[in-house]
């Protein structure tokens, strides 16, 4: 009994350690990488990424655009992987300066961004908001922020919550009469159906609300203290704009031509949340 169990625990054994030894075989044996066999693949990446695609777009796209031909679909993970690991040969490390981050390594994403929280008299809290502008359903409901340069410069960003299409406005200040001069001048080129509501933070620029909204009537809601995420949409954005203003860079050199060409272009990528169709 004994030798039958020590027999049958050797064949156990050998049958693990020839099942371990085929695991490590396969993962030490070459990998083909996709990209490398695909010269027209290759080359529609790189043009993607030249025009500021992030590579989760990339992907995104080629699937909505070869439906049926699995030759020109890729996981934004081969992508990011045949950029950082440069052994591949097959994208070049210049395109990384083309990623948003241009860091050199991946990172995990964490946000230590921290709102104040502000008093701002007769502010319509964000409980308030209706329902219908919870879902999405409805476009015309936006959401609203700074993002702040050295030298006190700043830019105004705005996002359809709908859509995802994004608005800048050049303001050479904070002061709330700047400020609300600018988001006025802004309201003015929609028609009134796009433009219905705004949800901003409790930042002191926009404590002049009430002229916002007498001279546009559209309703303007503030978040919690400290809660950015009920504006998700517009922090999102926010990270986006860093690729084309960096933090501690000068923001009041840029003309509003110039604000008007980065919306543009990022109204006309595609975007994971709409089915990779874009904001415009």
């Amino acid at each position: 009994m004994r030798r039958e169990v020590e027999r049958n625990g050797g064949i156990i054994k050998y049958r693990a350690a020839t099942a371990d030894q085929t695991a490590w075989d396969r993962a030490m044996r070459p990998k083909v990488c996709k990209l490398a066999q695909q010269a027209k693949l290759v080359k529609t990446v790189a043009k993607k990424l030249q025009g500021q695609w992030s590579p989760q777009q990339i992907a995104g796209w080629l699937k909505r655009r070869y439906p049926d031909d699995e030759r020109y679909h890729v996981s934004h993970e081969s992508i990011y992987k045949t950029l950082y690991i440069q052994t591949r040969g097959v994208l070049k490390q210049e395109l990384l300066s083309c990623l948003r981050t241009q860091r050199a390594m991946r990172h995990s994403r964490q946000s230590s961004k921290k709102t104040g929280p502000g008093k701002i008299v007769d502010a319509v809290p964000i409980s308030e908001r209706p329902s219908s502008v919870e879902d999405r359903a409805i476009p015309g409901h936006w959401e609203g922020d700074l993002i702040v340069g050295t030298n006190n410069s700043y830019i105004a960003t705005l996002v359809e919550r709908h859509s995802r299409f994004v608005m800048l406005a050049k303001v050479t200040e904070k002061k709330t009469q700047v400020v609300i001069d600018a988001l006025i001048k802004q309201s003015k080129k929609l028609p009134p159906e796009l433009y219905k509501s705004l949800t901003w933070d409790r930042g002191s620029e926009l404590a002049d609300h009430k002229r916002f909204t007498v001279a546009t009537d559209i309703q303007i809601f503030f978040c919690d203290p400290r809660s950015p995420w009920q504006r998700g949409s517009n922090e999102n954005t926010n990270r986006l704009l860093r690729q084309y203003f960096p933090k501690g860079t000068d923001l009041s050199e840029h003309s509003q031509a110039d604000l008007n060409r980065v919306a543009r272009q990022l109204n006309e990528r595609p975007r994971k949340t709409l089915d990779y169709e874009t904001p415009a």
